[in-house]
This record gives structure tokens, C-alpha cells and sequence, in this order.
């Protein structure tokens, strides 16, 4: 066991394989996931965790690597997952992202994990970062999220509590419009206190007699004011028509910065969210309604949606399927998403949608870039090479290692017995 141990600890230490200054990516066809498309036999430098030049006039770095024509795109970025916060789902003590008493406060970022098997797995599929959500508790206000790339160290976390995550619609128990309404009525009571706590500084500006005293805001309060201020998304789970459009509503009357997760109803009202701008993150491959507030989403929903400006991110489902976000969005250029937008809905739309420097191959960008042995929508293709933060990382997991454990002939016993 003790040799076995030391195998798996030895590969983590060893996952980032390069670490120069500056890296040159040449003859490569780069999918930039901007409004500049495909670039053939084009080149990309890194240096330090930034993509610092686009086929510039003279290629000047420490380390050269020759694409041979080979894709290269940007890192796929998973969002509304809970990874590294949940490592085996059947086992209650590997998971730290829900807590009965957890509310708009509860932040998981320090649970976070980096080291999480996980983490290799999904890095495999061309994952470089995600966009963490916690599953909290009874409340609606399930907790903050925050963004983490998969490189493996403890500095993983790049930005915490960027968002307040909210689930709305059926219930088992009660109401739909109860959680509704307990939405507005925390988003009206803190704009109300807002502008008295305002009216009230603007009535004693000049009086010098007065002493000024404020009370500190409750940690509640400070997650919803930064929501109102537009310094905090609103992430918010629904799907059910009305439930959007109450939605779009309340993102206009109070300008919130909000995106809808799951969306299935979201064909019917299309117009409005482009109206409002407000994006969604949807399930590409859910074409079965789960319940009665799913009864429109479709293998279609992604090409259908971005046809009518929609701006559409897709989600991969389970945490431990987000390896699979490539096919996802492979099946959804096969019912009519072009690669483009399908390449976008993974990597420039939700960074764009989390505020994520990341996304695209732009200068200035985290140096997150992925090279593939061939079309990255496709099962038979793999990763080649990957970079996080201008790093290249290995691509082994601990299911590699498991492979290579039991079907290489060594002197260790085939398996261990008590």
C-alpha cells in the first residue's frame, strides 16, 4: 500500500511538466473563440500565466513547440459543478458542498480541495477552469460560488464568492411562488435600506454637530448589497416560463448582473432575455422533461436559442461527467449549433457570462490553451498538451495510474488482500 501511495504522490508532484518563462505554439490551427475565427498555421506565446502575442513579426521565446497543424483552443471551462468540494457522492464525508444550515453566506471556496482525483479526470477532457457552486442547504440561497482552475495547487481558487447561487421552481412541499417571492421581498427590503441609510447621509452632510454612527451591515445584508451594487452575480436555477420571466423582470428593476441556469422554458421566452441580457447555462444533451417545468428543452434548444441572440454557455451535468463537456457540445453542433458557437457556449461565453480572464486566445488572457490530437468535438480525439495559468500540466490521472497498476507485469502482487 505504502508503494502504491507514493506512485499517486509522485504523479501529483510531478503533473506540471514545464515551467518556462516563455512558450512559443507554432504552426498551429488556433480556434480563438473571438471574432477572428480560425487561424491557420499560426503561432501563440506565453509568457509567465499570460498570452503575451498572436503570430507576431518575430518569435523570440525560451521554449518552441510545433503544433504540426494540430488544433489548439482555449481551455473548456466547466461551471455549476461541485468540483473539488465532493469526491465520491455515495461517501457523506467526501462531501463539503452542502450544509442544512447553509445560507447566502455559506462559502465553500475554503474546502476547496486542489488535490482531488477528480481534478486530473476532468483536466483530461480539456478542462482548465470551473466556476464552483455550493448545493447548500433548505434555504433558496444555497451559497457563493467561485472560480478555481485545475492545475492542482493550493492557490487554485482565483476568485471566491463571486456569485450567489438561488434555485427556484417545483417543490415537493409547498409553493414555487413562496421561494419567489421570499427573492423579491430580500431584494426590495435591501434596496429600501439602501437608500434610507442614503437619505439619511445626505440630510446630516454639513452637520458637524452630529455624530455619525452607523450600524456594521449583517454578512446577509453585505452579500445582497453587493449584488444590487453589481459587484456579485446572480446565478439562479429555474426553468419553468413564468419563473424566467419574473426573472428578467427583477434583473431589470433592479439591475442585477444575472444569469439562468437550466432554462428549459427558455425557447418561449427568447426575446426577452435578449431584451434583458441575461444569458443561460443549459444542459445541451437534455432533451426529456424531468418534471413539468421542463417540457420545452430539446436537442435543438442550443442553435435555436443562439439563432435568436441568446447568449448560451452549456453545463456537463454530473461533477464527475464534466470530462464530457466536448461531446456535449460536439452533439449540439450535430443538431445545428456551428462549431464556432459550440466552441464559445464552453469557453468565451462563460467566461464572459463569470467574469473569468480566461475563455479565448486573446492577448492578455490566462495563458489556459489546450492542444488536441485532432477535432476536439470528436470521441476518438484526445488532449495532446494542456496549460493552465502558461504551465503545461500532464494529463495523467489516477485512473491512468490504476490502468498501468494492474495490467503492467511487475513483482507487486496483482492485487492487495488484507
Amino acid at each position: 500500500m505504502k508503494l502504491f501511495k507514493t506512485s499517486l504522490i509522485a504523479l501529483a508532484l510531478c503533473s506540471t511538466v514545464s515551467q518556462a518563462a516563455s512558450v512559443a505554439i507554432t504552426n498551429a490551427t488556433i480556434y480563438t473563440a473571438t471574432a477572428k475565427g480560425i487561424l491557420s498555421n499560426a503561432t501563440v506565446v506565453i509568457e509567465n500565466d499570460k498570452i503575451i502575442a498572436i503570430n507576431p513579426e518575430k518569435i523570440t521565446a525560451d521554449s518552441i513547440i510545433d503544433a504540426k497543424g494540430k488544433i489548439l483552443t482555449p481551455g473548456l471551462i466547466s461551471a455549476i459543478n461541485q468540483l473539488g468540494l465532493v469526491e465520491v457522492n455515495a461517501v457523506k464525508s467526501t462531501r463539503d458542498a452542502g450544509e442544512k444550515k447553509a445560507d447566502m453566506t455559506f462559502d465553500p471556496s475554503i474546502a476547496f480541495n486542489p488535490m482531488s482525483t477528480v481534478i486530473d479526470y476532468a483536466r483530461k477532457g480539456g478542462i482548465t477552469r470551473s466556476l464552483v457552486v455550493p448545493s447548500g442547504g433548505d434555504s433558496i440561497f444555497k451559497g457563493q460560488t467561485f472560480e478555481a482552475d485545475l492545475s492542482g495547487s493550493f492557490d487554485s481558487v482565483a476568485n471566491a464568492r463571486n456569485g450567489l447561487y438561488v434555485t427556484l421552481g417545483a417543490k415537493s412541499k409547498g409553493s414555487r411562488a413562496f421561494d419567489l417571492q421570499k427573492l423579491i421581498h430580500t431584494l426590495e427590503d435591501a434596496a429600501e435600506k439602501l437608500a434610507k441609510a442614503k437619505e439619511k447621509a445626505a440630510d446630516k452632510k454639513g452637520d458637524k454637530d452630529k455624530k455619525k454612527v452607523e450600524k456594521t451591515p449583517k454578512r446577509s445584508e453585505k452579500v445582497i448589497n453587493e449584488l444590487l451594487a453589481g459587484n456579485k452575480l446572480l446565478i439562479v436555477d429555474a426553468d419553468r416560463a413564468t419563473d424566467l420571466l419574473a426573472l428578467i423582470e427583477l434583473k431589470k428593476r433592479f439591475d442585477l448582473d444575472m444569469v439562468i441556469v437550466g432554462a428549459a422554458d427558455a425557447i418561449l421566452v427568447a426575446d426577452k432575455l435578449v431584451e434583458a441580457k441575461v444569458p443561460v447555462i443549459i444542459d445541451a444533451m437534455r432533451n426529456l422533461p424531468g418534471s413539468f417545468d421542463s417540457l420545452h428543452s430539446s436537442l435543438t434548444s442550443a442553435a435555436d436559442l443562439t439563432k435568436l441572440g441568446v447568449k448560451v454557455g452549456f453545463i456537463a451535468g454530473d461533477t464527475h461527467n464534466i470530462y464530457q463537456l466536448r461531446f456535449d457540445a460536439g452533439n449540439a453542433v450535430a443538431n445545428g449549433l456551428s462549431r464556432q458557437d459550440a466552441l464559445a457556449a464552453v469557453t468565451a461565453n462563460i467566461a464572459d457570462i463569470f467574469h473569468i480572464n480566461a475563455g479565448s486566445i486573446t492577448e492578455g488572457k490566462n495563458a489556459d490553451l489546450v492542444l488536441w490530437s485532432a477535432d476536439p468535438f470528436e470521441m476518438s480525439s484526445k488532449v495532446d498538451k494542456i496549460w493552465i495559468n502558461g504551465d503545461e500540466l500532464s494529463t495523467q490521472s489516477r485512473h491512468d495510474a490504476l490502468r498501468e497498476r494492474y495490467t503492467t507485469n511487475s513483482d507487486m502482487p496483482r492485487a492487495y488482500t488484507k
